[in-house]
């Protein structure tokens, strides 16, 4: 009697975890969730800001933002190691980022921002170099609204309704292990950003070239003629 009230117990802590589980991301947790982003500061260096918000649970819940990058922009690795250590922001990059190269001999990449129990994060991303243009003196780059996956250490799945996938993804920033991260379909968003950036006008090429020219000859000119007087080389 006394192995079967045991037995009767330990099922129904058995189930209750269960529940709990099954209940960790139910349908009316997601309505509360919503996800921003802005651009701040101006120029070539910016800031994209990021903010990700849902109602209390008690439940840990991690976050990854996946931000695909087109080639007019780069983020530096560099910088970004710099800041992990000085801030803890955690970024991995996709790819190996050419920090010198512009923006026609570039292509686009992916970062993996992990919000790592925060709500809101700041990454740096940079403007690249664009061709020069006869008709515009700025170019405009969009930078399309990043996806949201999530995941935590005691869910495995996610109440019927919700619309959503399952994808695979690093579970940290190490880059160690993949998990299985749940992304949402329909999430409220603010949608993209995007940042004008200065090119240079190619009109003024000819000029440009004729006083480089000209620069370089008449400085030539007097290092030699100064050189010939004072009789040194």
């Amino acid at each position: 009697m006394v192995r079967f009230c045991l037995l009767a117990t330990a099922l129904c802590f058995i189930n209750y975890g269960n529940a709990q589980e099954g209940d960790c991301f139910p349908s009316e947790w997601f309505k509360s969730l919503s996800m921003s982003v802005k651009i701040s500061k101006a120029g070539f260096h910016r800031d994209l800001e990021y903010s990700v918000q849902w109602s209390k649970t008690h439940h840990d819940v991690q976050a990854l933002l996946v931000q695909k990058l087109p080639s007019g922009v780069y983020m530096d690795e560099y910088q970004l190691e710099t800041l992990r250590r000085d801030t803890g922001l955690e970024v991995l990059l996709d790819s190996k980022v050419d920090l010198e190269a512009p923006e026609y001999l570039s292509s686009g990449f992916t970062a993996l921002v992990f919000l790592s129990g925060k709500h809101e994060v700041v990454v740096p991303v940079h403007g690249r170099y664009h061709r020069p243009s006869d008709s515009s003196t700025r170019v405009k780059v969009d930078i399309e609204s990043p996806r949201l996956l999530l995941r935590s250490d005691q869910c495995l799945t996610v109440s019927p309704g919700v619309d959503h996938v399952v994808v695979d993804a690093p579970c940290t920033v190490s880059n160690h292990s993949i998990c299985s991260w749940i992304e949402i379909l329909d999430l409220k968003s603010n949608g993209g950003v995007s940042l004008e950036i200065p090119v240079g006008d190619s009109s003024m090429t000819v000029t440009v070239c004729v006083v480089t020219v000209l620069t370089t000859v008449l400085s030539c000119f007097y290092l030699l003629t100064n050189i010939w007087k004072h009789g040194s080389f």
